[in-house]
């Protein structure tokens, strides 16, 4: 039986991700990438929010043609869209764009205009959360971005770890990196990166809720700024 075609319950899975967080934590991340291709075939996907290509790049060296996950909530600038487009034509993958189930119209109609201002949790739950768990459901492994150094709150990502919400063995290949690994990487393999993120945005979420970076600041602090709110929720 092909990674492919095996069935595997919750409890199989999460056993599956423990072990592998505990055996993988001094791999690289080609080497992590490289595990789940095996172990999960077609039922693993890559999400990337298109601030730049770097883990699509490196799950495409361990799976040629793998699934690329991207929310377009509407809210996106421009260069995120771009950057999408970009991934697509000049990369070895398959990018799939998840929508949420109302138009920024639509959701304006039944909630009353820009709603990421009076309500960002729900906001991001409704174009975020909400997309990605429907878009999910028909695999059993994901991968993200996620870094230990962009802030506190991730500060214990593990490279492979259980999705309690999800059902799903989540993996964050690049945990352990610096942004100084992710510059040499894109530099070494002409990684296609976000233009925004030579003019002044470290991180790139959704437009009404992204400003550039002051001097001195992590790299999230430019995501709902002023405001406790620190994750969209899809890793939280």
């Amino acid at each position: 039986m092909t990674a492919v075609q095996e069935e595997r319950t919750t409890d199989d899975l999460r056993a599956l991700a423990e072990r592998a967080g505990r055996e993988l934590e001094d791999a690289t991340a080609l080497e992590i990438l490289q595990w789940a291709a095996k172990t999960f075939g077609d039922r693993f996907c890559v999400t990337s929010s298109m601030e730049d290509a770097v883990v699509a790049h490196l799950a495409s060296r361990a799976l040629p043609g793998v699934d690329v996950v991207f929310l377009d909530t509407g809210y996106h600038f421009p260069e995120t869209i771009g950057t999408r487009d970009a991934v697509e034509a000049v990369m070895d993958v398959n990018v799939i764009t998840l929508t949420p189930r109302r138009t920024v119209a639509e959701q304006d109609a039944e909630y009353g205009p820009r709603l990421h201002e009076r309500d960002p949790d729900l906001c991001c739950a409704l174009r975020k959360v909400k997309p990605l768990e429907e878009g999910l459901k028909g695999y059993q492994a994901w991968a993200t971005g996620l870094r230990r150094d962009e802030s506190e709150t991730r500060a214990n990502t593990p490279v492979v770890g259980w999705d309690e919400k999800r059902g799903k063995v989540k993996i964050s290949p690049i945990a352990k990196w610096s942004q100084e690994d992710v510059h040499t990487y894109v530099t070494e393999h002409g990684v296609l990166t976000n233009p925004l993120l030579t003019d002044g945005y470290a991180s790139v979420g959704c437009a009404p809720c992204t400003r550039r970076v002051l001097e001195g600041e992590d790299a999230r602090a430019g995501r709902w700024a002023g405001r406790s709110k620190t994750e969209c929720g899809l890793h939280g």
